[in-house]
């Protein structure tokens, strides 16, 4: 789909189209086709209309490589929108461990090195810390001995050790250190059950579906795109351990998500999508 000046989406194929390479008056010269509710209704979330002024690609400042709206390798916006982009602070540490074979560019996980820097730190299997479960490290993964958050103790797992934030230590608990993995389901089982990881505390998220458009063959809504995970896992975390009220502190961190998703439903009837199909 090359040229998009008096074509339609076609319908019953799975969307492959890079939105990058397209120019704002491609993504202006198609009908937009959202669904007739917004699952970002009530979200404190960014306009990101403004990205749509960046036609073409820049050079990354850091690597000099082309790219659009950020670079996927440096993890940083692009010059153009840098002072632009919002930025989060979270209530724990992230760390992302990355499969080598997930592709950079489709990868969500970039969206949260971008937007929480401070908090965020991606890896790429196999060079990854060494973890020492006694310094409140936990993964999150659903294996069979996985805690639910909601069922997760303070005075049970969480230790005393020195503060490395000072912004995360005036929630007033110790730091945690948050571990997910970035890969499709398929891959994650080698990661998991890495000499590093295997030990940890796993945690499991409350169960939500998932409005990712790349599409995964024979794998339910329930299973989440890695940006998705880590908003809904620090918005709960809030929740339970920092204040039973949420005003949208961190739900910035789906800024570019919602502006992927809306760009995409633009540009493609959702009927046609696999990935929202029963």
């Amino acid at each position: 789909m090359n040229n998009l000046k008096g074509c339609k989406p076609k319908l019953n194929k799975p969307f492959c189209q890079d939105l990058r390479t397209l120019s704002s008056e491609e993504l202006k010269q198609v009908r937009c086709r959202l669904p007739g509710s917004n699952p970002f209704e009530g979200m404190k979330i960014k306009n990101g209309a403004f990205l749509d002024k960046l036609d073409g690609r820049t050079l990354c400042k850091k690597c000099g490589k082309s790219r659009k709206y950020f670079c996927y390798s440096c993890y940083i916006p692009l010059p153009e929108i840098e002072n632009d982009i919002p930025i989060v602070k979270l209530p724990c540490f992230i760390d992302i461990i990355k499969h080598p074979r997930e592709t950079d560019g489709k990868s969500t996980a970039i969206h949260a090195s971008i937007i929480a820097a401070e908090s965020v730190s991606i890896y790429t299997f196999p060079d990854i810390p060494h973890y020492n479960k006694e310094e409140n490290v936990f993964l999150v993964f659903p294996d069979k001995n996985a805690i639910p958050l909601e069922d997760f103790s303070y005075n049970k797992y969480f230790g005393k050790c020195e503060s490395k934030s000072e912004e995360i230590s005036k929630n007033g608990l110790p730091p945690v250190r948050i571990i997910f993995i970035d890969s499709t389901w398929n891959q994650t089982k080698r990661i998991h059950c890495d000499e590093r990881l295997k030990d940890l505390q796993c945690l499991q998220l409350t169960t939500r579906e998932t409005l990712f458009w790349r599409y995964q063959k024979g794998k339910p809504k329930t299973y989440l795109s890695t940006i998705e995970a880590i908003y809904y896992f620090v918005k709960d975390f809030h929740l339970k351990f920092i204040s039973d009220n949420y005003e949208g502190e961190y739900d910035n961190l789906l800024f570019f998500f919602k502006y992927m998703y809306e760009k995409i439903h633009t540009l493609y009837d959702p009927v046609s999508l696999l990935a929202y199909k029963e």
